[in-house]
């Protein structure tokens, strides 16, 4: 078991931690991080996803597709600086259960990808942990799948890059 910050690579099934894995055609990161604060301030800014531009570093304009409050089904475009290269994504909330859950969704280059976002209260404030999976549907993107696993590495350290980025921003 990885401790925060660490990064593992293990063929099985992790619970906690930071590592990657692969079942079939899909890869699955996790990280984690403990945030000094109570969960619910740490859900409000993790999903206040209007101000990630102003929270993750990564992260450089973040346009709401959808009217209203951030919930179940909203759809938004975020523009981020990955692989020294600024892209744009549609994404979707999947699912919303303030203040333990956030789950985002997209699809893109013939990959599903899913963010799924944790929160626990502990003792010493809150455990903030990603599971991000994508799982490749088009034949091009299985036949792809081996150039993913060489980025895996950078894409482990930006996600990890991203919880550092919110940390600083809950705990000011």
């Amino acid at each position: 078991m990885a401790a925060d910050g660490e990064v593992c690579l293990c063929g099985g099934r992790m619970a906690l931690g930071v590592g990657a894995e692969l079942h079939g055609d899909v890869m699955r990161i996790e990280v984690r991080t403990l945030i000094a604060a109570p969960v619910e301030r740490v859900f409000a800014v993790a999903s206040d996803i209007p101000r990630w531009p102003q929270s993750i570093g990564a992260i450089t304009r973040v346009e709401m597709l959808t009217p209203g409050p951030v919930a179940a089904g909203t759809r938004f475009r975020e523009t981020r600086t990955m692989f020294g290269r600024t892209e744009s994504q549609e994404m979707a909330v999947a699912e919303m259960l303030p203040p333990s859950l956030f789950v985002l969704t997209a699809e893109s280059h013939g990959t599903r990808y899913r963010a799924v976002h944790t929160f626990a209260a502990e003792r010493d404030g809150t455990r903030l942990g990603l599971v991000f999976e994508g799982v490749p549907v088009t034949l091009r993107a299985r036949l792809m799948a081996p150039v993913g696993w060489l980025m895996k590495g950078h894409l482990e350290r930006q996600l990890a890059a991203d919880l550092a980025d919110l940390k600083r921003a809950v705990e000011g």
